[in-house]
């Protein structure tokens, strides 16, 4: 018989199959979607400059015009400096010829120092262990006559064929040739990005319609949310790029390199590449430095210089910056920026960030590639109780403990009851009804959280305990989920100041109802935990309620979402005075039912301290 596939499996295939379509088209036609991606990025840094322009009545043709030329003058004059720096350094390393000639001897002829005996060592060691007798090396200066190898008769000659020298023409084509492409790429970028901040309102409005008028909340919100975390990020990596530049500008100071303030724009300018960029800009000054210097003191701090800096800005400044303004994990920073550089190449390391970026809005908003906003960003994917459950369940009891009392530094113990301890039991609960706990890891289980209600209760501090009040006793409706929820509950009121007694888990329920002695302003509790808490509750409730049919009694099912009136008319005809979801709906409850004014005045106030 053939199984009909899934809603859920054709989803997923359809997702599958977009995902890898869209990946096919990026790549194929990249040749129009890295200039364009480039020019969406220029109109983003370019965008709040056309906004200042407009508010000084400026026409936005005009805005567009004026703040794109004064970016590209800044950007050409920025260059041309740099270029003639550069020229300038060029020139000047002739000066320096005689220190490059002496370290390129001193690393083909290692010396006499430490390493070059230990290099002649392992050299001698290699032949000796080849067999080959060892020839001895001539003395430095003697010369070594080369034997000649007489030309064999009747042999062809090579032939080489040179082509005539070229006029001035030729040779100009030659030169401009390679620029020709990048040239162009350039004019398509800068083209792109003057109709794009020209024409932004229309493209968004039709970008909108043809979402739909049904999704403009939904697309408005991932337009905005887009834009500006790739702005945050392009003015955190201006920031961090120009402080990288300014550091190793210092530091190439401090050593005496000529022209630091040169490399260090230069380093600031190349950063943009990730992992690449910083390595090209170590490069010159370390050059630089071996041609100035007689000694390798310098060139080493040049090298230490870059690789500290970077190391240091790039695991420990970068991952906070970008991951708290882009909504990035940090690793799925380095895992995307591989994957846009083998899709695009070097055009893919510069923009891998702003594209991730996207990648991450589009999963937060749109719900079939929801999976992209969990994979990829820096958003807690579980939340503590589901952090505690799966711990336990591997029976890792102190990484429990470590989430549990992280969440408690920050959160009061009825919320951490409410919010972790008691939804972590619930997912225990749905397992074990399903079949799929084990006996062994439920035991393990219920013991490790039994353990944590004793250490918490030891670490917060007890309120005073209003006896006049009345004393809540506090029933497990079924099961051992039941009896740990019902000790929380107690406990918690005693945080609040209210006596509470927990009865343990009793097969035969008659010999826990006959050991109780409920007074006139005592309340009773049933303590049950869902899927199944409704049916043995009612049967408890209406068994506390024939034998103690003057005594308050509230059913506390921990956790249930249902509508609470509709829920209270199943316990017909023994209605309980009340049905609560939550620890804090229980106290406020037995606070409310105080019977001394002056009771219920210090238990209420007790009561608000233990929730906030």
């Amino acid at each position: 018989m053939i199984k009909s596939r899934t809603p859920v499996d054709s989803a997923g295939l359809r997702t599958s199959g977009i995902l890898v379509g869209v990946i096919a088209v990026l790549y194929l036609a990249r040749a129009v979607f890295i200039p364009l991606a480039f020019a969406i990025t220029l109109a983003l840094i370019v965008s709040p400059a056309v906004a200042l322009l407009q508010k000084l009545r400026l026409g936005r043709v005009l805005a567009v015009a004026l703040a794109m030329t004064v970016t590209i003058a800044a950007t050409a004059g920025i260059g041309w400096t740099i270029f003639q720096q550069l020229v300038g350094v060029a020139n000047e390393l002739p000066r320096y010829q005689q220190n490059i000639h002496h370290k390129l001897e001193v690393m083909r002829t290692p010396g006499n120092g430490a390493l070059g005996r230990a290099t002649a060592s392992v050299q001698q060691l290699g032949t000796e262990l080849s067999g080959v007798p060892a020839v001895a090396a001539p003395p430095p200066g003697d010369s070594v006559p080369r034997r000649t190898v007489p030309a064999q008769s009747g042999k062809p000659l090579s032939v080489q064929v040179v082509d005539k020298p070229g006029n001035q023409l030729v040779y100009l084509r030659d030169v401009v040739q390679p620029f020709l492409t990048p040239l162009g790429e350039l004019g398509f970028i800068l083209i792109f990005s003057f109709f794009l901040l020209v024409n932004q309102f229309d493209l968004r409005n039709r970008l909108l319609r043809v979402v739909g008028l049904n999704q403009l909340n939904v697309m408005t919100l991932a337009l905005d949310d887009a834009i500006s975390r790739v702005s945050r990020y392009l003015l955190m990596q201006f920031a961090v790029n120009a402080g990288f530049g300014l550091l190793c500008g210092i530091g190439l100071y401090l050593i005496g390199v000529p022209y630091a303030g040169l490399w260090g724009s230069v380093a600031a300018i190349l950063r943009i590449v990730p992992y690449v960029g910083v390595a090209v800009a170590t490069v010159f000054p370390l050059i630089l430095s071996l041609a100035v210097f007689d000694n390798w003191t310098p060139p080493v701090l040049v090298f230490l210089l870059f690789a500290v800096t970077e190391l240091v800005i790039g695991n420990f400044v970068e991952p906070l910056l970008y991951g708290a303004h882009t909504g990035i994990a940090p690793w799925a920073l380095l895992l995307t920026t591989v994957f846009w550089a083998v899709l695009w190449g070097y055009a893919g390391l510069v923009l891998s960030t702003p594209l991730t970026v996207c990648l991450v809005v589009l999963g937060r908003y749109a719900p079939q590639f929801s999976f992209l906003h969990i994979i990829l960003g820096d958003e807690d994917v579980l939340g503590p109780e589901a952090r505690i459950y799966q711990r336990l369940l591997a029976m890792d009891d102190q990484e429990a403990r470590e989430v549990a009392e992280l969440y408690l530094t920050e959160n009061s113990l009825p919320q951490l009851y409410d919010s972790v301890i008691r939804p972590a039991l619930a997912m225990a609960e749905h397992d074990r009804h399903k079949g799929t706990l084990d006996p062994g890891r439920k035991e393990f289980l219920f013991l490790s959280i039994r353990e944590m209600l004793v250490e918490f209760s030891e670490k917060t501090p007890h309120l005073e305990v209003v006896r006049a009040a009345g004393r809540t006793l506090v029933v497990p409706a079924s099961d051992e989920a039941d009896e740990i929820t019902a000790a929380m509950f107690a406990q918690v009121l005693e945080q609040a100041g209210h006596a509470a007694i927990s009865f343990p888990l009793d097969s035969a329920v008659q010999q826990t109802i006959a050991l109780m002695e409920p007074g006139e302003q005592d309340t009773l509790c049933i303590s049950a935990v869902p899927p199944f808490a409704f049916a043995r509750a009612i049967t408890l409730s209406r068994q506390l309620q024939t034998r103690f049919p003057r005594t308050k009694l509230v059913v506390g099912v921990w956790g249930f979402t249902g509508d609470a009136e509709r829920a209270l008319s199943r316990f017909q005809p023994s209605r309980p005075d009340m049905l609560v979801t939550s620890f804090a709906e229980g106290i406020q409850f037995v606070a409310e039912g105080s019977a001394n004014p002056q009771a219920e005045s210090i238990a209420a106030e007790n009561t608000r301290f233990a929730v906030s």
